[in-house]
């Protein structure tokens, strides 16, 4: 029986972490009409840190973000205004922290390299919130999930996770009312 050297088992599992699929979701408050939303702006920003001090000084990332959240949100009827009171405010999260992930090598195969094999890998969390402007609710959440591991410090490789992440979770996002016009 062959045996496969552990950091070759090593360098796989840190390849298949990588290429995790990013996790879309969202929630939508209901008995929302969101026809009944026109216009947009972005609210208030956050408060709370990234968590992750290349993306929280990091003005490119905050920037590409919102330019691509307000491609996709003209492209689902939303218009942006500026003094204006908006029908809905857009804030967004962002978070990147280390995780652990334990698995076991495939004992089948000959794979028992040390039994018991844990990565360590970062995966960032991208939430974006739209609340409704006139009773400060949120009717809208959008989340995307994936691995950050090689990203925040590579800015095309950044802004390709930003535009898949935003892309998918803006196709859960109702249509609205300037669509209409």
């Amino acid at each position: 029986m062959r045996t496969i050297p552990g950091f070759i088992i090593l360098t796989a599992a840190l390849a298949v972490a990588g290429c995790a699929t990013m996790t879309v979701s969202s929630h939508i408050e209901r008995g929302i009409n969101f026809t009944d939303y026109r216009t947009y702006d972005w609210g208030a920003p956050d408060k709370l840190p990234v968590g992750d001090p290349r993306l929280d000084n990091n003005p490119f990332f905050r920037d590409y973000l919102q330019g691509t959240v307000e491609k996709k949100m003209a492209a689902k009827g939303y218009e942006r205004v500026n003094g204006e009171k908006p029908d809905v405010l857009i804030h967004y999260h962002a978070s990147v922290h280390q995780k652990l992930d334990v698995f076991e090598a495939d004992r089948e195969y000959g794979y028992t390299y040390g039994g018991d094999r844990v990565v360590e890998y970062e995966q960032g969390t991208l939430v974006i919130d739209l609340v409704d402007a006139r009773t400060n609710k949120l009717i809208w959440r959008g989340w995307a999930q994936d691995t950050m591991t090689g990203v925040i410090d590579n800015q095309p490789r950044l802004e390709k996770q930003v535009d898949e992440g935003v892309t998918k979770m803006m196709l859960l996002l109702p249509r609205g009312g300037a669509a209409r016009r």
